[in-house]
């Protein structure tokens, strides 16, 4: 049987309650944010903005959107209340494309938008717009009637045939094919892995280097700095505002993050950690305390914590979540409160493996692995890398004098710790992505720049 793939159009969006996971309402939604693509591509949204009950206006990502297609839009997670600015990628879906005079492909015919519709995407959060609903002819005010009425698809209220098509079918949306701009080469490298994205973006010229970097939304950008040479790390976040340095901050691995300010001057570093908000800040801060080669610097302050009464299904749904990498979640750690690092007692853990071959009510204090020692934080690498060795394993817990768990120490960081300091540099440089992608060599962008 064929997945139905909910669809909204987002003129019935317009000025929906938002609501916290309470059931509180803090606001109501007053537009979308897209990322036009070049070509048919349909565009990706990016979020919501939504306007709070202090009537500031701020910026939703759609990874915590849920309920869109039940027109009751809920909200997960921390919210960032800083003040939404639209950035020179982004479009606005009710602001920018209802009223626009676009044409159909096939007949040439200017039409003009009365609605967009949006679906999600199967087995993913991501939602893009999919399609447009336009009437041939002209009129006047066409946003205000749909906003203010709710008009339906089918229902233009005006002169001239109305229709729903693909948005493949109309041209005069996208980015322009041509010129080779910031947003063209955002479009062109958007499949790209982390690393091959970094891989590109460390041939390309410092100017270029900062447009796409601007361009490039937060957690994006957080992932791709995750994978560059410090050098570039410290380049991109210095042409960056302080909001938006902050902002990409807090989205790294604290580990990362904490790498990287320990690579800027005093007053910057300190500059920066004031912006962000209190709870990320002290995770960086308590990692920067850290000696760099030790477990305390290598580890993330972020792996999957779970009480002793949780079960094997509450754990499989933690181990599911996208954004973990998979070192991360190979395994959880069972603690005693509170969940956050650091934590209550630290009991043991449990590899994905056994959580699979345990019934899901089964608990994870009964399967855990009480056996296996823990790192002390001032553990040297060498120490580490034989840890990970002797046990076969790809993450390992860090606990301090009283048994907290302080964190965990991933494959991953000791292996960039262990090859040498240049490695990324030789990768970089021998990368198939570091070749000529979308008519343009790395280092020139299509003005010879």
């Amino acid at each position: 049987m064929a997945v139905v793939t909910p669809r909204v159009f987002v003129s019935h969006l317009a000025g929906t309650p938002v609501f916290d996971p309470n059931g509180d309402q803090v606001g109501r939604l007053r537009d979308l944010v897209a990322l036009l693509r070049v070509g048919d591509r349909p565009p990706r949204l990016l979020g919501v903005v939504v306007e709070v009950i202090s009537r500031r206006r701020i910026f939703v990502p759609m990874t915590r959107v849920g309920g869109v297609d039940t027109g009751q839009i809920v909200i997960t997670g921390v919210v960032n209340m800083r003040r939404f600015e639209q950035r020179t990628s982004e479009t606005l879906v009710l602001g920018e494309l209802l009223d626009r005079r676009v044409q159909l492909v096939e007949t040439g015919e200017e039409v003009t938008v009365l609605d967009i519709g949006i679906t999600q995407l199967p087995a993913r959060r991501d939602w893009e717009i999919e399609k447009v609903f336009v009437r041939k002819g002209r009129g006047a005010g066409l946003r205000q009637k749909i906003l203010g009425r709710g008009a339906a698809p089918g229902k233009g209220g005006g002169r001239g045939e109305a229709l729903t098509v693909e948005w493949s079918a109309v041209t005069g949306f996208s980015l322009e094919e041509h010129g080779q701009g910031a947003e063209s080469l955002l479009a062109t490298f958007e499949q790209l892995r982390p690393a091959d994205l970094a891989g590109v973006l460390h041939h390309l010229s410092p100017k270029r280097r900062a447009e796409v970097a601007a361009a490039l939304d937060d957690d994006r950008l957080a992932d791709v700095l995750e994978e560059l040479p410090e050098d570039d790390q410290v380049e991109i976040l210095g042409k960056l505002k302080d909001e938006r340095a902050a902002d990409v901050l807090e989205a790294m691995d604290p580990d990362d993050a904490a790498d990287l300010l320990s690579e800027l001057p005093e007053e910057e570093k300190e500059r920066l950690l004031a912006l962000m908000r209190p709870e990320e800040a002290a995770d960086v801060r308590r990692l920067m305390a850290y000696e760099e080669r030790t477990a305390g610097g290598l580890m993330t302050t972020e792996p999957i914590v779970l009480r002793p009464d949780a079960t094997v299904a509450d754990a499989l749904a933690r181990v599911r979540d996208p954004d973990l990498s998979p070192a991360l979640a190979a395994q959880v750690y069972v603690c005693r409160p509170p969940d956050e690092t650091p934590t209550g007692k630290y009991l043991g853990l449990v590899h994905f493996q056994r959580l699979l071959r345990d019934p899901p009510f089964t608990l994870v204090s009964s399967i855990a692995d009480t056996d296996l020692p823990a790192l002390p934080p001032d553990t040297p690498l060498p120490e580490v890398t034989s840890y990970l060795a002797a046990y076969n394993m790809v993450a390992a817990p860090v606990v301090d004098e009283s048994g907290a768990l302080l964190g965990a120490v991933t494959v991953d960081d000791v292996l960039d710790h262990l090859l040498p300091d240049d490695w990324r540099e030789d990768g970089l440089h021998g990368h198939p992505a570091a070749g000529p992608i979308g008519g343009v060599r790395p280092g020139r962008g299509a003005d010879g720049r």
